[in-house]
């Protein structure tokens, strides 16, 4: 939790570093009343110390209601609060979020459970938040209406997301990590498809930085070398067990802290991040905030499936995609289709490298053309995307590898 918590401070330091508080105050305003569908960057949109300070927030909401709830700090955890922490670069903030949370508090109210389990599906579900600030300023109502109509939507669907999102993890067999970005990408198809039949457009954003490279690195190289350096203390500065860690599938539920500890999971989310970071410039794009966000979902995922091995030929596959197609490989878009398409590293994990290739190819083809259904509203795209992707190679992959065997067996027995 204290690492958590300096985290959180840390964001919001630093976007002192960046603007005055004067400014980082204007910024913030900017960001709750602008639209922040896909894809909105905050530090373009207002500027970067508006937008870190804006990810300390939430950050910092977020440790606050699993403090509060009485929520283990498992990998699961993990995953969601740097999740929580990544979009809050480009889509969430208090404006848009809090009611959805409140209505997962409330469904939690409503069905006699403890909000702690929960929790995880109110944090998932703010995906959707976009939809809020739409509603509230964009399609035509005054600000009195539209604010009260986003917000009953709000807590709707912040209602109904833990019943869907624990029925969709069926669907894709838990080889598609954002399971989450699945469920809000359901709601939001829902959700545009009713707003269009009655005239309402939602238009796609594309506010991007390209100038605070240098920075941006610095600042991730300090987190992650922190998060390595506290990951080896705990583990007596070994890292005995990792290869082992690199092994599991990562399919849902694998989480590391309670496989390998704190420590140990640690060390997994400092290489995960620098590994992240490295495909980024390796490939010429540009850190900004929804970069940021990419790298620091996956670095909250490194506790619950993601390593190495199995996201590393997702991140081969889908380059070698935006090699072949019509897409800037460099662009923003596609630097966050590769980073993003690491949800679908549990298939990799479990059938090997060239089906995770084949895997994050197939991914890329589908995430630069699924968003129309949502118009951006959705900003776990990828996890939308990997999951119709998961459901439909997991059991090719599965039949294949049946038949491989068997030819293995009558081998065997031949011989």
């Amino acid at each position: 939790m204290l690492l958590l918590l300096l985290f959180s401070l840390s964001l919001m330091l630093l976007a002192l570093v960046f603007n005055s508080p004067r400014e980082i105050g204007q910024g913030m305003w900017i960001i709750f009343k602008s639209k922040d569908n896909l894809i909105t960057d905050y530090m373009a949109l207002a500027s970067p110390g508006a937008a870190l300070f804006n990810a300390g927030i939430i950050s910092m909401l977020s440790l606050y209601l699993i403090k509060r709830s009485g929520a283990n700090l498992s990998g699961a955890t993990l995953a969601a609060f740097f999740t929580m922490a990544g979009f809050a670069f480009f889509g969430k903030n208090l404006f848009n979020s809090l009611p959805i949370t409140f209505g997962a508090y409330l469904y939690s109210r409503l069905v006699g459970v403890r909000f702690n389990t929960v929790i995880l599906s109110a944090f998932y579900a703010t995906g959707i938040s976009p939809l809020i600030t739409e509603i509230a300023f964009s399609l035509g109502f005054t600000p009195i209406k539209g604010i009260a109509y986003a917000y009953m939507v709000g807590i709707f669907i912040g209602l109904i997301f833990p019943l869907l999102s624990s029925r969709f993890l069926a669907f894709h067999q838990g080889y598609n990590l954002y399971n989450g970005g699945f469920t809000c990408g359901i709601i939001g198809m829902f959700s545009l498809g009713f707003l269009r039949m009655f005239g309402y457009n939602i238009d796609s954003v594309d506010i991007i930085s390209t100038e605070y490279n240098l920075n941006l690195l610095l600042v991730l190289i300090g987190i992650f070398s922190t998060f390595l350096l506290v990951g080896l203390y705990q583990q007596n500065w070994s890292f005995r067990e990792y290869e082992k860690l690199t092994k599991e599938t990562g399919r849902l539920v694998t989480d590391f802290t309670n496989l390998y500890g704190f420590g140990l999971t640690l060390i997994n989310m400092a290489i995960m991040g620098f590994i992240s970071t490295a495909y980024v410039l390796l490939t010429g794009g540009s850190l900004n905030g929804p970069i940021l966000g990419g790298i620091f979902t996956i670095v909250g995922f490194s506790a619950f499936g993601k390593h190495p091995r199995n996201t590393i030929p997702i991140f081969i596959g889908v380059y070698l995609a935006l090699l072949l197609n019509i897409y800037n490989p460099r662009s923003t878009g596609s630097t966050l289709g590769a980073l993003f398409g690491t949800t679908l590293a549990p298939v990799a994990g479990r059938y090997g490298p060239i089906a995770g290739i084949v895997t994050g190819f197939m991914h890329a083809g589908m995430v630069t053309n699924i968003s129309y259904l949502h118009a951006g509203v959705n900003l776990y795209n990828n996890g939308f995307s990997g999951g119709f992707i998961a459901a439909t190679l997991a059991p090719i992959f599965e039949v294949i590898e049946e038949v491989i065997n068997e030819k293995k067996r009558k081998r065997e027995v031949q011989s």
